[in-house]
């Protein structure tokens, strides 16, 4: 059976098997997936489309939503504190701006001498209170004001009303301010401080290069705070609002594809008892689906109809079996080859269609029990009623996930061929004999036409000289006879080979030595030396090489060459060791190339044309080949090729 049949027959009887699962509802008794990784969490989703929809939603659209929120918040605040600091730090510099040159030299204008601490506070105090206070009363709720590392008092605290009490004093050795001092670089702390839990932003007073005092600028922490939960409300009212507005569109949407899917999912349902039912198409894409649906259903129903037209009108029969070996189907025509019927057969095991006693190896159970497919297997299948000549081709049946359901074999009757091909035979052998006579009389009448006309001379005569002369003539032409018969007889009735492992080089050396003492001819060897062993019967080999070395020099002139050459090749699953004998002769004629290996047929004057014909005998029954090519006036090449023994190798 062809390869496109057999596919055929397997592509219809996977469809048969599918609708009948489908109409039984029997799932495959193996191909069972194996669990991936995220399998576990199946138990934990929701089971309908609608409580899936929601858990998306969750994290489609309120998460993002909350986590928008958080970030704004957390931005939000850090752009409050940022304002805040770039605020507090501007009065700073308002501040620093306003003392001009310094403390000392403010001092040293009024005229009080910077030794006299408490004067020199007082007065500075004095000075700057005013211009404190002013920042302090143009922004409500921020305390401003001046502190003298060479005083270590604060100079002003404004606004002065609230807190005059502190001036003069001196900040613990806690008091960032003191790293201001020491490092000469801005801060902005926040904490416990003189004032309370404020957000204190602090400017080192820096004068030719010497941190001579600092100025700060704070706010109490509350008042941030009290911005910041404002800000947080606003940003968690939003993304509720966003939540819920998208919790609720969810819902809806969830609503409506369930009315959908449900209406789809009726259609299917349907569909499993009647495939003509069609589903009728909701609107929107599920109604495209529905449509899509209905399509693959039609589509399924006529591939229904054509593989039951399939398995009813082919000539092969056709059986399949499922995981246990028990027969699901088989179509007419094996029906008729086994002498059974479908009702007879079907649910019991796929053995039950053989003989009870017979020893069968079945290619379908092989193919059943290991996966590995068979093609083309010519065997003997002993039906229950007769033994049958098949040819068998089985595969393992998979449905559309690419799980295995079972096995498949398609069987070929092989009899009426087998009985076309023993004629064919019988009139080739016919032929053959016919050839051979035709041959063997035209070898034979030569010599006796001959023979008759010697005689017929010597018959009258009663010269003993004549009868001396063609005496020799008569008993050379009778000789002629004699080896003819010979060669035929050898060529009839072979004697069984004597096989044994053989070294073609050292047989090749042998023969060629022994040639080419009846010639001129020039014999080169080119002779592998990890020629493998072979398994031939030496002496009829010894015979072909002899015949074809023979051959290649009466092809040749006398000054001509002949090469012999020898390696191993690799062909499918054997060894062979190949022989070519190639000369530069006269060549073959194209027309006679496909008759050189036909007993009789010779193109030499006083060839017998059977020494080719018994080395293509000698060749085939050692399960090797033997292939001339040739080109006329260029020479001839012949190639053997013999099975090695084992992959063994010895040294030539």
């Amino acid at each position: 059976m062809g390869c496109r049949e057999a596919h055929i027959s397997f592509a219809a009887v996977r469809i048969a098997m599918a609708a009948r699962v489908g109409r039984t509802g029997t799932p495959p008794m193996k191909g069972v997936g194996a669990m991936r990784p995220l399998d576990w969490i199946h138990p934990f989703l929701p089971s309908t489309l609608r409580g899936k929809l929601l858990l998306v939603s969750l994290a489609v659209v309120v998460l993002p939503i909350a986590l928008t929120g958080y970030l704004l918040e957390r931005e939000g605040r850090q752009a409050l504190v940022q304002e805040k600091s770039e605020k507090l730090f501007g009065l700073t510099r308002l501040l620093d701006a306003h003392l001009g040159p310094g403390f000392d030299p403010l001092l040293a204008e009024m005229g009080i001498a910077a030794g006299d601490r408490g004067a020199a506070i007082q007065t500075l105090s004095a000075r700057l209170t005013p211009f404190t206070d002013m920042i302090a009363g143009a922004n409500p709720g921020v305390g401003v004001g001046y502190y003298s590392k060479a005083l270590n008092a604060i100079i002003t605290y404004g606004p002065s009303r609230d807190y005059s009490a502190t001036v003069g004093t001196s900040i613990p050795p806690e008091h960032p301010g003191w790293h201001v001092l020491e490092s000469g670089k801005q801060a902005l702390e926040s904490g416990r401080q003189v004032r309370g839990f404020i957000l204190n932003a602090m400017l080192p007073i820096v004068r030719d290069g010497t941190v001579i005092g600092y100025i700060w600028a704070n706010e109490f922490s509350d008042d941030v705070e009290r911005q910041a939960a404002a800000m947080d409300r606003a940003v968690l009212t939003v993304s509720l609002a966003g939540i819920l507005l998208g919790l609720a569109l969810t819902q809806v949407l969830a609503r409506g594809v369930g009315r959908d899917i449900r209406q789809i999912i009726d259609g299917l349902l349907r569909m499993r008892n009647d495939l003509g039912d069609a589903i009728r198409p909701p609107p929107g894409e599920f109604g495209a689906i529905a449509v899509e649906v209905n399509a693959m259903a039609r589509a399924l129903l006529d591939a229904r109809s054509l593989t039951e037209n399939i398995l009813h009108s082919i000539a092969d029969g056709v059986i399949a079996v499922d995981w246990a070996g028990q027969v699901t189907a088989l179509n007419p025509a094996a029906e008729a080859m086994i002498g059974v019927t479908a009702t007879e057969v079907i649910g019991k095991p796929y053995e039950s269609l053989f003989k009870p006693d017979a020893r069968f190896s079945s290619p379908l159970l092989d193919t059943l029990k290991t996966g590995r497919p068979h093609v083309g297997v010519t065997l003997e299948f002993p039906g229950g009623k007769q033994t049958l000549h098949l040819t068998v081709s089985s595969s393992v049946l998979r449905d559309s996930h690419g799980d295995a359901i079972g096995a498949v074999v398609v069987l070929r009757d092989l009899s009426e061929q087998q009985r076309l091909r023993t004629q064919i035979m019988r009139a080739d052998r016919l032929a053959a004999l016919g050839e051979l006579v035709a041959g063997l009389a035209h070898e034979v009448r030569n010599p006796l036409t001959s023979i008759r006309g010697f005689m017929q001379f010597l018959e009258s005569s009663d010269d003993v000289t004549e009868w001396q002369r063609y005496a020799p003539l008569i008993i050379r032409q009778v000789d002629s006879l004699n080896h003819l018969v010979t060669e035929l007889l050898e060529f009839g009735r072979p004697r069984p080979p004597a096989i044994r492992p053989v070294q073609l080089n050292d047989l090749i050396r042998e023969v060629s030595l022994l040639a080419g003492r009846k010639s001129n001819a020039r014999i080169a060897l080119q002779l592998a030396p990890d020629l493998p062993l072979v398994e031939a019967d030496g002496e009829a080999l010894k015979q072909v090489m002899l015949n074809l070395i023979i051959n290649a020099i009466q092809a040749t002139s006398e000054t001509g060459g002949i090469t012999i050459a020898t390696t191993a090749a690799a062909v499918q699953d054997r060894r062979e060791a190949v022989v070519t004998v190639a000369d530069d002769g006269e060549g073959i004629a194209p027309e006679n190339l496909d008759k050189v290996f036909d007993p009789f047929f010779s193109t030499k004057p006083n060839g017998t044309g059977l020494g080719l014909a018994m080395a293509h005998r000698i060749v085939d029954s050692h399960h090797g080949t033997i292939t001339i090519s040739s080109t006329p006036h260029s020479g001839t090449t012949v190639t053997l090729r013999i099975p090695v023994v084992h992959s063994q190798t010895v040294e030539a």
